[in-house]
């Protein structure tokens, strides 16, 4: 069942985010993540602001984003183990998203905190090496007039500490956050044991969450997809 996986889950995910009727509302898929899911996280607070650039020296500030669910994650490119891996499953997030009509209502960021050894050259690397596809994501460092931690103090500030060893390694935990259109933090994933599809039915929630409750028995998008790969 695990060889049919991806093309059932972009066939249910195509099929359950184009039927408005489908989408559960946010309230709903919450409550359901809270039973179901580990290594959720409920979160309602402003999501911390920050001012960065990309590689091409564009200035990215998360207002901008402001009208898309932005899925954040901090890795540093130097990263000898966890940080690949979750490049990996971003990519693999993205990949399930940019398959259904959300493509063009989330954004992927992901924030160095390395910003000394992470040059533009790295950052223009690093997401070809990784599968991630820069139609709707981006790779941001601190800006030239920032100091060398400011990128380490703003995953803090998302509640994910950096501590910079005498090597040069850096020390930390793995979360994946997700902040809504209207810029509030409303998730966190922790680690990499998290199912993919959760996280994507989170999202989806988001975008739809313009969509009334409904009582009718119809499974929405998170029972239609745990049912797929049972």
């Amino acid at each position: 069942m695990r060889v049919l996986y991806p093309a059932l889950l972009t066939i249910a995910l195509m099929v359950t985010c184009a039927t408005a009727a489908q989408a559960h509302s946010l309230e709903e898929v919450d409550q359901g993540l809270r039973d179901k899911e580990k290594y959720f996280q409920a979160v309602d607070v402003e999501a911390p602001a920050f001012t960065l650039q990309d590689a091409a020296g564009r200035t990215v500030r998360l207002s901008d984003l402001r009208g898309k669910v932005v899925v954040l994650n901090f890795v540093y490119a130097n990263c000898p183990d966890v940080c690949p891996l979750h490049a990996e499953r971003i990519a693999e997030l993205q990949g399930m998203i940019n398959q259904t009509p959300m493509k063009a209502m989330v954004e992927f960021v992901t924030i160095t905190t390395d910003p000394k050894h992470d040059t533009d050259t790295v950052l223009r690397e690093y997401g070809p090496a990784h599968g991630l596809d820069p139609v709707n994501w981006i790779f941001l460092t601190a800006t030239q007039n920032q100091p060398e931690d400011s990128t380490r103090k703003i995953a803090e500030s998302y509640g994910l500490k950096f501590t910079e060893s005498e090597e040069g390694m850096q020390m930390h935990g793995i979360v994946t956050h997700v902040i809504d259109q209207n810029g509030r933090l409303r998730a966190r994933f922790h680690g990499l044991k998290f199912e993919p599809v959760n996280l994507v039915v989170f999202v989806n929630a988001l975008t739809n969450r313009t969509q009334k409750p409904h009582g009718h028995p119809e499974p929405g998008l998170w029972e239609s997809l745990k049912g797929l790969i049972r």
